[in-house]
């Protein structure tokens, strides 16, 4: 009886053998290097929920439903679709996988323009989407959905883990220079950030956007070197932070001594790819991420071993992002009984769990924002490999990052549409 009141939504895979899933992730564009890591991650989880390979975050998620048999015993499927890192393109995309093949949960990007995007028409459409890559405090802010989810932290939760740090290795009495990717991200990650520096005592001399995909930022960097700044802060992810950085080295700006301090320059939002993709210009640099492969607990060393035994190389913060999203989706399914995505929403709306990397964690009901443990990262000076290229400095614990979901605004939404 129990899915019975399930009778009608779209595409409820109930009368067939298989539940199709849609990837939809940049696989061109400036965050492509994000979205092949996120792709691997999504066919390693379909493996191990369709009960294949050693099982990964199957064995160490506590509680679970999971049983390595699909997802209420019906064989997962997938197909993908490619973003371009493009809110327009992304929106196409997953509208072709929801009404064309029949999808019954989309997940994937690597942008927060292309998240809202998408989290947009999820809701529209009656379709629950698992955020993946996105980093806007606004994605479960004010343009939060009833049908959108995220397991990334957000730019408010970059600031609140840096600050303490910040203050003990560069002190009150800074000038901060942004440079910012202009689009919904960069906005609000320029403003918690602002927030936590100028909390401490710094000053913002100038911020300044950026376009997307610009490659080339010395026009923009060129003004730093006069400005009387003694701080870069790079609001840039995916190629543009590896370019900005690389251009912002090259032009001798750690080299120099400004206001009687060395320069620095951070970069609030870190990934290994991006980190070797900068290579050496990475070293000793603070940021924040959202989960690193070196972490030693049991679910982290489940996923890093399967990973690393199907792909040869660690899973990135994207991959695990993506992994632990569509498990969790699988889990709301058999908690709940049914595919119907209200009583899915109510399965995952103020879940805890554990197993799954960065310690006890919870998908807030209010706003559908995860809160666990946040990593603060310094480019490693001396790796060990050429994946041992971020060194954790503190693992701050969720209670420091939490705040009142009222602070960004936005509605949920209903549950039926």
């Amino acid at each position: 009886m129990k899915g019975a009141y399930a009778a009608d939504f779209r595409n409820d895979p109930s009368s067939q053998s298989f539940i199709k899933l849609g990837f939809n992730v940049p696989q061109t564009g400036p965050y492509a290097d994000e979205g092949a890591d996120e792709l691997r991650a999504y066919q390693l989880a379909v493996k191990h929920l369709n009960g294949e390979g050693d099982g990964g975050m199957l064995t160490t998620m506590k509680p679970s439903s999971l049983k390595g048999n699909g997802i209420l015993g019906k064989k997962v499927e997938y197909v993908t679709g490619d973003t371009q890192t493009k809110s327009d393109a992304a929106r196409a995309s997953a509208k072709r996988m929801i009404e064309k093949e029949g999808v019954t949960m989309f997940s994937g990007g690597s942008s927060s323009g292309v998240a809202i995007a998408t989290q947009s028409l999820a809701q529209e459409m009656g379709v629950i989407f698992m955020c993946g890559l996105t980093h806007s405090n606004d994605t479960t802010g004010k343009d939060k959905r009833r049908y959108g989810f995220r397991h990334f932290f957000n730019a408010y939760q970059s600031g609140a883990a840096l600050g303490p740090v910040l203050k003990d290795e560069m002190g009150t009495d800074r000038r901060a220079y942004h440079l910012t990717a202009d689009y919904t991200w960069g906005w609000t990650q320029e403003e918690s950030i602002k927030n936590t520096t100028e909390g401490l005592g710094w000053e913002t001399v100038n911020t300044v956007k950026t376009p997307v995909g610009a490659g080339d930022f010395s026009q923009y960097i060129t003004p730093v070197l006069n400005s009387g700044a003694d701080v870069l802060i790079l609001n840039h992810y995916g190629k543009d932070m590896i370019n900005s950085l690389t251009q912002a080295v090259q032009f001798g700006l750690r080299d120099k001594q400004v206001n009687g301090k060395n320069f620095e320059i951070i970069v609030p939002l870190f990934s290994r790819l991006m980190a070797q993709g900068a290579g050496e210009n990475i070293k000793g640099i603070l940021g924040t991420t959202n989960w690193n492969w070196a972490l030693q607990d049991a679910g982290s060393q489940a996923f890093v071993k399967s990973f690393g035994q199907e792909y040869g190389f660690p899973p990135s913060q994207a991959a695990h992002t993506c992994y632990v999203q569509t498990l969790l989706y699988a889990n709301a399914c058999e908690m709940a009984g049914t595919f119907y995505p209200p009583e899915v929403i109510k399965a995952l709306e103020g879940f805890e769990f554990d197993g799954m990397g960065n310690g006890p964690t919870e998908y807030r009901a209010a706003d559908h924002q995860c809160f666990k443990d946040v990593l603060v990262v310094r480019g490693n000076a001396n790796p060990s490999t050429q994946f041992d290229l971020l060194e954790i400095v503190k693992e701050v614990p969720r209670a420091q990052v939490e705040y009142d979901p009222s602070i960004f605004g936005g509605e949920l939404g209903p549950y039926e549409v």
